[in-house]
């Protein structure tokens, strides 16, 4: 993978690390950071080698939203292509092929939110801080926050959120299932690496499947996904992985059976 300014990608065995390099600016998202962020997703979202990725940033923020100081200076045509290439960006991380995990180690603000949002599995770090601030400039996100804070958090939170720009601790989206778990901010990205390490041992077909169709539950799509539920569980069924896991478990169960009968009669 070619080398990028704004990032890094470090591979840890089937687990990609992705890590936001803009520290002097709470990395701040801009237009070079829009297209690493493309380019590397759909390198690894390709790569038979990885098995889940881990996003996050370097110093206090995981990804303070865009950088003002170039939105502000965009031209009407320059800030249409930023949006464009805003959504493709957030394609890249919710369309992946592989599980992605933000590792929220500080401030998740507007785009850093949308981000978040677009993740599979969310850690966090105690007293991270996440929120969508952006009427506090006289605009509404433009990156899907509106679409996807109301799927995942219920129309009257995103509301509070989208309409007062609160920026909220962490902790507070546990219960709405947004962020699966708090931990300490020096065991945040160890805690998150071992989750990734943890799915991307299973098979790939199996959780490149799982991802699918949790969206398609997300989405409403009920019958499609029953349908391709079914699909999915034949043909895992008939895999050799499929065959070689059932029967291990099933030689097991019955040594346990009958280690536990022998005991019994003993």
């Amino acid at each position: 993978m070619a080398a990028f300014e704004t990032l890094t990608v470090e591979r840890r065995g089937r687990v990609a690390l992705v890590t936001f390099r803009r520290a002097d600016q709470l990395n701040a998202m801009n237009r070079a950071m829009q297209g690493e962020i493309i380019a590397a997703m759909e390198s690894l979202s390709a790569d038979a080698g990885i098995g889940a990725i881990v996003l996050t940033g370097e110093g206090r923020g995981f990804m303070a939203g865009a950088d003002i100081k170039e939105y502000a200076a965009q031209t009407g045509p320059e800030f249409d292509a930023f949006q464009e290439r805003g959504a493709w960006m957030y394609r890249s991380v919710e369309e992946n092929r592989k599980p992605v995990i933000a590792a929220v180690n500080g401030f998740a603000l507007g785009g850093g939110f949308e981000l978040v949002l677009c993740c599979d599995l969310v850690v966090a770090a105690a007293g991270a801080k996440l929120g969508l601030p952006e009427i506090k400039i006289g605009l509404v996100p433009g990156g899907g926050g509106t679409q996807r804070s109301v799927a995942k958090l219920g129309r009257n939170r995103a509301n509070f959120l989208l309409m007062t720009g609160a920026i909220v601790p962490a902790e507070d989206f546990v219960a709405s299932g947004l962020v699966n778990e708090i931990v300490p901010a020096e065991a945040l990205l160890a805690q998150a690496l071992a989750l990734a390490e943890t799915i991307a041992a299973e098979p790939p077909a199996a959780i490149e499947g799982l991802k699918q169709l949790t969206a398609m539950a997300a989405a409403g799509e009920m019958d499609k996904g029953l349908a391709a539920e079914q699909a999915l569980v034949t043909a895992l069924y008939r895999s050799e992985t499929g065959q070689e896991r059932v029967q291990a478990f099933a030689r097991k169960s019955a040594e346990r059976a009958a280690a536990k009968a022998k005991g019994g009669s003993a």
